[in-house]
């Protein structure tokens, strides 16, 4: 056979070289490949089934709370960014910039989106004249590009797929309800259709978003124990109505700045999917964003193709029927046993084996991705298990999330238990913050650990750094 007949077995372990492990599976299973542009990945077909799934679910749950979608230009004139002077020093590391059309150079250099506050509040300018205007509540999915100097498929790279909600209105508790409700979507989204467990609160001042009044985020812990912003909310306030005159004549005939929101979600998603569910043999996708549920593999022995594969396919036809995403494998140049090594690269939840045997005693063998597990069930009951089944592994996928989450979330009180944590163990480190960015200043510096969210929650206490009094409950970890 050939090289490819053996790279399901070529998979370095997670546990030797997580980052090769990481990159391997991505690039054999083919979610996506690098692009001759540094820092620039393409998203294969079936990576991009992944955003799909995702996008379909999420834009579904974004439309549902009122919101509508638009689209807003690529390129932002270079004086709308330096009229925000805080948001431009906040991305101008990233941001890339277009100096000619054809063989003409602008008269004004145009940047490439590294996000659209500014673009949008230009816009809203305009159409914002009453509070009868109000609230607009608006989402765009598009591309964004940040030139990343350190990238990783998924992860960070210099252009990466996204969706932005740019909401305005007419009250400061109007806008923080926003902010709240929409972090609330994307957590019961993420655990609900993802599988992964979340932590959700307010980021230190240090970590929030440029321009924003306060940023508040969902975090997840990846099984190297680190952890990765997934998405996040933030509370505009006026700051960027200032900066754009967004104007509105209120209920008493006065005017006012409105209270803006922004929140978005990325095609890191996809990364997360893969390091908190994949293991040695590969991906291990939850149903609801699998882009095939179920894989039939029909057992190749004597005159299968006259025999087997006929009624492989009517039973495919049955679990299209009944809203199933599957495929049949009915390649010839590869054996059963070779296919499912491929398929359980690929993280297809369900794997339905048929072969002479079964077709006899009218069944079908239904394989577990997640624990393996094998069951032999009628064809009469296939459609009723075959949901069942689909139905506990994303449950299950979900629970084994939330329990790696607490079982490498550590309580601790002293700075060396801290250390030492952080120096072995990782994961989430909960605590005690005076509020002092010096001492978040200095616990970075020395663990590479940050604040990933501050917890609602408050208690006494004292200063996992500094021992002076401390009411803030933080998550550190280390992230990507």
């Amino acid at each position: 056979m050939n090289d490819k007949s053996r790279f399901v077995q070529k998979i370095t372990p997670k546990s030797t070289d997580f980052s090769k492990w990481y990159v391997e599976i991505i690039r054999k299973a083919e979610l996506a490949d690098y692009a001759p542009m540094k820092g620039m990945m393409v998203i294969r077909p079936y990576g991009y089934a992944v955003w799909e799934h995702i996008k379909n679910h999420l834009d579904k749950k974004i439309k549902e709370t009122g919101h509508k979608n638009a689209y807003f230009p690529l390129f932002i004139p270079e004086s709308f960014l330096q009229k925000e002077t805080e948001h431009l020093e906040g991305f101008s590391p990233e941001v890339a910039w277009v100096t000619h059309g054809g063989e003409d150079e602008l008269e004004e250099r145009l940047a490439v989106r590294p996000t659209s506050e500014a673009i949008i509040g230009h816009m809203y300018s305009k159409w914002i004249n009453s509070y009868r205007d109000l609230p607009v509540l608006i989402n765009q999915w598009a591309n964004i590009v940040r030139w990343e100097k350190v990238t990783r498929p998924f992860l960070r790279t210099a252009e990466f797929l996204w969706q932005e909600g740019h909401t305005a209105h007419e009250t400061s508790q109007e806008a923080e309800e926003e902010t709240q409700k929409m972090l609330s979507v994307y957590k019961e989204f993420i655990e609900n259709e993802l599988a992964i467990s979340l932590i959700s609160g307010l980021k230190s001042e240090r970590e929030k978003f440029a321009g924003a009044s306060a940023t508040y985020c969902v975090e997840a812990l990846m099984s190297d124990k680190k952890a990765l912003q997934m998405g996040t909310s933030h509370f505009l306030g006026q700051h960027f109505s200032k900066v754009f005159d967004v104007k509105f004549e209120d209920r008493n005939q006065e005017l006012q700045y409105v209270w803006q929101t922004s929140w978005g979600v990325t095609t890191r998603m996809v990364g997360a999917l893969v390091m908190v569910h994949g293991d040695d043999s590969g991906l291990c996708f939850p149903p609801r964003v699998a882009p095939v549920q179920v894989i039939i593999v029909p057992i190749s022995v004597g005159d299968w193709k006259k025999t087997v594969l006929p009624h492989a396919e009517k039973v495919k036809k049955k679990l299209e029927n009944k809203g199933f995403r599957v495929e049949l494998d009915d390649r010839e140049q590869f054996t059963p046993g070779w296919k499912f090594s491929e398929w359980e690269m690929k993280g297809v939840p369900l794997r339905l084996e048929i072969g002479p045997r079964d077709i006899e005693n009218n069944n079908v063998v239904l394989v577990r991705r997640d624990n393996r597990k094998k069951q032999v069930v009628s064809q009469d009951q296939m459609i009723e298990k075959g949901h069942e089944i689909l139905d506990d592994i994303q449950k299950s996928m979900l629970n084994a999330s939330l329990k790696f989450r607490e079982d490498n979330t550590h309580e601790v009180n002293h700075y060396s238990e801290f250390q030492a944590i952080m120096k072995s163990k990782m994961g989430f480190v909960k605590t005690l913050w005076c509020g002092n960015p010096d001492c978040e200043a200095h616990i970075k510096e020395d663990t590479k650990a940050t604040i990933r969210v501050i917890a609602s929650e408050k208690e006494k206490g004292s200063c996992v750094y500094c021992d002076k009094d401390a009411h803030l409950v933080v998550y550190f970890a280390r992230a990507y």
